[in-house]
């Protein structure tokens, strides 16, 4: 009678959704595996490409695992930390986003069973991360460092990278084409490989193998007026002149009022404007620049103005165009054709107007100031063309990569499964459930082969097997073979990728599981239009 008269204490506000414990972990488990369920498909060369329409009805063609992520619109709260893994590895590597993925849902997988039969989630995480540090540290043992002071063959490593990264792409038969124009484009940059100077521009129509790249600044022809024509349009070591002024007779103000009453003063005003437009435009003839461009409009005075004098010019700039116009062709972006000093203006070998499919490029070449490069893409859909940009998005980030750690190890399953293999051995060391726990993360890794195998109709089972067994025997570079539904020496047979891409999808997989497996409770707060039963009005 006394435990009934106990008051009720509520520590939440009424409506909140918990849900805690071992169920809750699973649960987590369970939503995560759908995640990895919809990008499984796409990994390696034969993997299949996702077409996904957005609340916009914009259609993406893609099978890389990042882009496929974020465009899914995942709302589960656990589930989204596979996105932002997939995004690092991204930001990080630029390649292996589906790669990280996988791991990660494999791991908890291979997790879920212990914590069904009573196993501490800490446990398994402590297990885990062990493995992990043994893995990097056995990546570390076997990488291969390619020298450095051997031009020629630090080319061909970057090559291969670069080959190995576009294999699962859109792109994949010519990738031996965008692989020596991707190795081109980072060689371009200086010692830091700023990924902001090298611009990608896409021109719809044409074969991909029009695609091309211009040692230098290009961008799209902006708006111009008649007199744009009689303007000469390639030019020798010309002076390069950048603005942010608007060079055109500039309507009044709303409600602006200017009360005249003869024609005289009515001219003066029509003159004085004239007098400061042309006064901005002698002053920047004075400059001796041959070449002005402006983020703000140029009108048709000032253009035919220029054209009379053999000027070039160009209005409507994008910001990101003029500032890679600016850092490498020195000078800087005026607001003011006031003291236009030399130092104020850039310069570079060449400058030319060419056509580009249908569209008209403005080249800059030999820029001294900066070392960029821009890659203007040809195709003939533009979701090809965007989904190529993806591509050698990737490829150019493992470029850059492999160029700042010169150490690589070889892929299609060879690193996974060797790695399995020591996992398997040092398991066997240690006592307890931690056993079986680093067994299971060496039996994880091996999801990587086998989905190889089945996006490309192989028999899985029979290939693993066969990669245990030449593992075993010290083929530790044996991998998946593709072309002949078998396997081999994936070092020898320049499959190769650079280490980092294994060791950062390591460590940022199980990461995510040791983060999804440590939560044992969600509490959801209501809607805010929640009203709680039997409120007061007004309450």
């Amino acid at each position: 009678m006394m435990n009934s008269m106990q008051p009720r204490i509520i520590l939440l506000k009424e409506g909140t959704d918990t849900s805690q414990g071992v169920p809750q972990i699973v649960s987590n488990i369970n939503a995560c595996q759908m995640v990895v369920e919809a990008i499984r498909t796409t990994l390696g060369p034969r993997g299949m490409d996702k077409l996904i329409v957005d609340s916009k009805e914009k259609v993406t063609i893609s099978n890389d695992g990042a882009t496929i992520l974020a465009l899914l619109d995942i709302v589960h709260p656990a589930a989204k930390t596979l996105v932002d893994i997939a995004k690092s590895q991204d930001a990080e590597v630029g390649d292996g986003t589906t790669t990280v993925t996988l791991l990660a849902g494999e791991f908890m997988k291979q997790a879920k069973p212990y914590i069904e039969d009573g196993i501490n989630s800490q446990v398994i995480i402590r297990s885990f991360r062990k493995a992990t540090a043994f893995a990097l540290k056995k990546i570390r043992e076997i990488q291969v460092t390619v020298k450095k002071d051997d031009p020629q063959e630090q080319r061909e490593l970057l090559k291969k990278c670069a080959s190995t990264s576009m294999c699962s792409k859109l792109i994949a038969y010519n990738k031996d084409f965008f692989s020596d124009m991707v190795v081109d484009a980072v060689m371009c940059l200086d010692s830091l490989l700023p990924l902001n100077m090298i611009g990608i521009k896409k021109v719809t129509g044409g074969s991909v193998t029009e695609s091309q790249l211009v040692r230098g600044v290009a961008f799209k022809k902006t708006f111009s007026y008649a007199g744009f024509e009689m303007q000469p349009k390639t030019y020798i070591k010309p002076k390069v002149l950048s603005l942010n002024i608007e060079l055109e007779l500039k309507a009044e103000r709303d409600n602006a009022e200017c009360r005249i009453d003869n024609v005289e003063d009515y001219q003066k005003i029509v003159d004085a404007e004239w007098a400061i437009l042309y006064d901005k435009l002698d002053l920047m003839i004075a400059s001796g620049a041959k070449i002005i461009l402006s983020k703000l409009p140029i009108g048709d005075v000032a253009t035919q103005y220029f054209a009379d004098r053999d000027v070039f010019c160009a209005g409507r700039v994008t910001q990101e165009d003029l500032n890679r116009t600016v850092k490498a062709c020195g000078g800087t972006i005026l607001t003011t054709v006031n003291d236009i000093r030399p130092a104020d203006m850039g310069e570079c070998d060449l400058f030319e107007e060419v056509q580009i499919g249908n569209e008209r490029y403005n080249l800059f070449k030999g820029c001294p100031k900066a070392r960029t490069c821009t890659l203007i893409l040809r195709g003939g859909a533009e979701q090809f063309i965007d989904e190529t940009e993806r591509s050698l998005h990737d490829a150019i980030m493992i470029v850059r990569r492999a160029l700042k750690n010169d150490s690589v190890v070889a892929g299609g399953g060879a690193i996974e499964m060797e790695l399995s293999k020591e996992l398997r051995n040092y398991a066997k060391t240690i006592h307890g459930k931690e056993q079986l726990l680093i067994t299971a993360y060496a039996r994880a890794l091996e999801i990587i082969p086998r989905q190889l195998c089945e996006n490309a109709g192989f028999d899985a089972i029979t290939i693993l097997n066969k990669l245990r067994q030449r593992h075993a025997q010290g083929g530790k570079w044996m991998g998946v073979d593709i072309l002949t539904e078998d396997i081999c020496d994936n070092f020898d047979a320049c499959v190769w990728e650079p280490s980092i891409v294994k060791r950062n999808a390591l460590t940022a997989a199980c990461e995510a599981c040791c983060t999804i497996l440590s939560i044992d409770e969600t509490v959801k707060n209501p809607n805010s239009n929640y009203k709680a039963p039997n409120a007061m009005p007004g309450m």
